[in-house]
């Protein structure tokens, strides 16, 4: 099972105040490669991201207080990492986390960039350093993502992850273009804003079994968290590419994370989840037809209140009877803004709703990013 490793990162966030999110819910179109997976066209999605990184540091609007930012899983150009990087650095504001999925590469090289990053993932070096003395992987592909902070005095913090429970198309017979599996999860602890924060990498959310997961382990750290320091896991944020996103195994997952199935569990009882999708039209060389990319949502403890309503581009339900409320996008190329609800428990008697959609924005012909009109289609308490 992998590590969790803590990090202190210094965000001055509002407190007591929610926090604002978008993901990036765009496609991506990936073919088999000699080490894993690729993009087909890198510099079309590199335009793509760039796009949206462009509509961020500019912040018309209410998009100055963007908070964190998610692209998916696999979506950024492994040849566009330092571009990336250099965008954050220079145009983004203070207090802003960006969490991107990156195309595959090479272990030797992943392991060159965690050495160049030395200063934030000293003990994932250990860690890979020990799979590394245990036999010849250098050649294993990695599918790994990065969790860039620009903390408030301005300084770059950048952390890396590789991903630790490859989907069906990364696992083969030939032993060298199986994955690599990854040996540690970053749990953020942000101050002054006492914000704590993860991110991991899709299938990484799974149970492998019900005792003994990567989600078990999230919930047991949770946990001492909470009985040591009274605090807890405040976000969980999945990206994705994922074609069923729906499926019942995350819903399982879902409901024991939410539903203390074994144990009573204070640390992750207020956790708000976000799982970040590819969108629709996004192709994976050997996936079955008829795939349903998209859905991407937003997951939050039962005892919060989330109306009932069923709009164009977004609905609520409790994901077919689980413990929780749930607000569910749909399956187009989309900008998804929203608000992250204050980590407590609303107040009874309060009629505000702890979660809200500021903006959901689609891309035009001329690759502008545009706010979307809502249709409401059926609605009610």
């Amino acid at each position: 099972m992998p590590e969790i490793v803590d990090k202190k990162v210094n965000l001055d966030f509002p407190l007591g105040h929610h926090l604002h999110c978008m993901v990036a819910q765009i496609p991506n179109h990936l073919k088999r490669a000699d080490i894993g997976f690729c993009l087909v066209d890198p510099e079309e999605q590199w335009r793509l991201i760039n796009s949206v990184l462009d509509l961020v540091a500019t912040g018309e609007g209410n998009l100055k207080k963007l908070h964190i930012l998610l692209f998916p899983e696999s979506s950024l150009p492994a040849s566009r990492f330092d571009d990336m990087l250099t965008v954050i650095q220079q145009r983004f504001r203070p207090n802003t986390v960006t969490v991107f999925g990156i195309e595959h590469i090479l272990l030797r090289d992943y392991r060159a960039l965690l050495e160049r990053f030395r200063a934030d993932n000293a003990e994932a070096i250990d860690l890979v350093d020990h799979d590394i003395d245990s036999g010849d992987i250098m050649n294993m592909p990695v599918n790994w993502c990065c969790i860039a902070v620009k903390e408030t005095d301005g300084r770059l913090r950048v952390f890396l992850e590789a991903k630790s429970h490859p989907f069906h198309g990364e696992e083969y017979l030939d032993a060298f273009h199986d994955l690599y599996r990854g040996r540690h999860f970053y749990l953020f602890r942000s101050r002054p804003a006492c914000f704590n924060f993860m991110a991991i990498i899709c299938l990484d959310y799974l149970y492998r079994d019900l005792y003994s997961s990567n989600i078990r382990r999230i919930i047991d750290r949770a946990n001492q968290l909470f009985f040591t320091t009274r605090q807890g896991l405040d976000c969980l944020f999945v990206i994705q590419c994922n074609p069923k996103p729906e499926h019942r195994a995350y819903r399982d997952v879902i409901s024991g994370f939410y539903g203390e199935y074994l144990e009573d569990t204070p640390g992750v009882r207020e956790t708000v989840t976000v799982f970040g999708n590819v969108s629709e039209g996004t192709t994976i060389e050997g996936s079955p037809a008829g795939s349903a990319f998209g859905s991407s949502y937003v997951v939050l403890n039962r005892n919060h209140r989330l109306a009932q309503a069923n709009f164009s581009e977004f609905a609520t339900d409790d994901f077919n009877g689980a413990p929780v409320c749930r607000l569910r996008f749909g399956k187009g190329t989309r900008l998804l803004y929203f608000n992250l609800p204050p980590q407590h428990e609303i107040d009874p008697r309060t009629t505000r709703l702890p979660l809200k959609v500021h903006a959901v924005m689609a891309v035009d012909e001329s690759g502008v990013w545009r706010k979307i009109a809502i249709d409401e289609t059926a609605a009610g308490l």
